[in-house]
């Protein structure tokens, strides 16, 4: 795994007065918020946040906001959402080297190491979690432990957010393909997984599942990084072209992949994120793949589904893609003791709305609601819980995380094998190339 020097200091001073240039230049489009884009302090009573949860998790968001907000009336909680992506995270950067940035943030698990390495992050003190009840034991081992850094803990998680498989629950009973309980009958095999959506093809007379592959790499990363992981591939083990994914590993998975696609044609070859969900919202689909926050347009959409665990196809022990939506502190300076417990009350109280959040597909990495009976009710989003285990973050590394250059330059080749238009052999020569490059580049932070 690739580790990075901490605090590139001549680069990260160049770019903190470059950054300072062009912060107001930067956040001057987004209108809002006094703290973090005025430079005037904040008064005593107000809380920032910022987020990059728009959609579904943007109203569901807002309205675990309403109920702190409710409860805590004496706080003037002002909460911000940016653009996704790495729009996102450039802003909350600069105005942390600006010193001006909010009281806590979303981040993603796998952008964590990067701004903490680059001292951009605040760890969480232990004392001061444990007053707010919040100590390690309660939260899911895998993203606590992701957050966690030389020991000290950066990020406290909100969720983890597999890749999952969703399915049509009538056309798979007509397909033979549920058990007399109504759930699916297993696809753990690989033979078995293209044979389930051939069953199912016959039935919608168009495809057995649906998947994004054209303009949407993150999908197609999520996808080829499950199968990886479970064949036990590593990633990023040096900068060398042949050190960024073991070739043998990769060229199996994108074999299987094209299969699905190209040879055995149980799944189109070219469909964008948007076609992909209307395929399977409408029936001409019994298998859609993708994160399980889909849940909530098929659940608009009053159509008859489920969701489980993406399939075991490769190996034995299970994993999955996924990422985590996280709360950290950015800024370099010491935070008074007020506004910490005023920031920690607000986690705390987000982490308590986990049935709101889960709600949404998202998995509860808070256990006191992960395993609470409530949650274990909300179907079909809890079906998938034990996977939060098994989840495997994108490698550490600044160029790396959800929504990243990695995930662009890997997700595009996996794309062109998927649409037919690349061998598996020359997509994974360009996959290690593209990420080479960026291995040898310095951090920018």
């Amino acid at each position: 795994m690739q580790t990075f020097p901490k605090h590139g200091v001549s680069r990260r001073d160049l770019l903190g007065s470059a950054g300072l240039l062009a912060l107001s230049g930067a956040l001057v489009g987004c209108g809002v918020a006094r703290s973090g884009f005025t430079g005037q302090p904040p008064a005593a009573n107000v809380l920032t946040y910022w987020n990059l949860l728009g959609g579904g998790d943007g109203v569901r968001m807002k309205e675990m906001e309403a109920v702190y907000q409710k409860a805590n009336p004496d706080v003037d909680l002002e909460a911000v959402t940016l653009t996704w992506g790495n729009p996102y995270y450039t802003k909350l950067s600069l105005a942390t080297l600006g010193a001006q940035p909010p009281d806590v943030a979303i981040s993603h698990l796998t952008r964590v190491s990067t701004l903490a390495t680059a001292g951009l992050l605040q760890p969480f003190p232990p004392e001061a979690l444990a007053r707010h009840g919040m100590t390690p034991d309660k939260f899911v081992e895998r993203a606590i432990q992701g957050g966690t850094i030389d020991g000290q803990i950066y990020a406290i998680p909100l969720d983890t957010h597999p890749f999952v498989m969703f399915y049509n629950t009538d056309i798979c009973e007509k397909a033979g393909l549920l058990d007399s309980d109504g759930n699916l009958k297993d696809v753990d095999d690989p033979e078995a997984f293209i044979d389930a959506m051939a069953a199912a093809k016959g039935i919608t007379k168009a495809w057995g599942g649906a998947m994004s592959t054209i303009a949407d790499p993150a999908t197609d990363w999520r996808c080829f990084f499950t199968l990886y992981s479970q064949l036990g591939g590593t990633l990023l083990t040096g900068s060398a072209p042949e050190q960024i994914v073991e070739t043998d590993k990769a060229v199996e998975v994108l074999k299987y992949m094209r299969r699905l696609t190209v040879e055995e044609k149980v799944m189109p070859t070219d469909i964008d994120y948007g076609g992909a969900v209307a395929l399977f919202a409408n029936g001409r689909a019994a298998f859609y793949f993708e994160g399980e926050w889909e849940v909530s347009t098929f659940l608009t959409a009053k159509m008859p589904f489920s969701m489980q665990r993406y399939p075991l196809l490769f190996g034995e022990e299970y994993a999955v893609q996924a990422d985590s939506h996280t709360f950290v502190l950015p800024g370099q300076a010491e935070i008074p003791d007020d506004r910490l417990d005023r920031t920690l009350g607000f986690i705390r109280s987000m982490l308590d709305q986990g049935l709101t959040w889960g709600g949404g597909g998202h998995i509860p990495t808070w256990l006191p609601v992960q395993e609470s009976a409530e949650y274990k009710a909300i179907k079909p989003q809890s079906n998938y819980a034990d996977v939060a285990e098994s989840a495997v973050y994108d490698p550490p590394a600044w160029y790396s995380g959800s929504g990243s250059n990695f995930e662009n330059i890997a997700g595009a080749v996996i794309g062109e094998v998927l649409t037919g238009r690349s061998q598996p052999e020359a997509a994974v020569t360009r996959m290690q190339i593209g990420i080479s490059k960026l291995a040898r580049t310095p951090s920018p932070l």
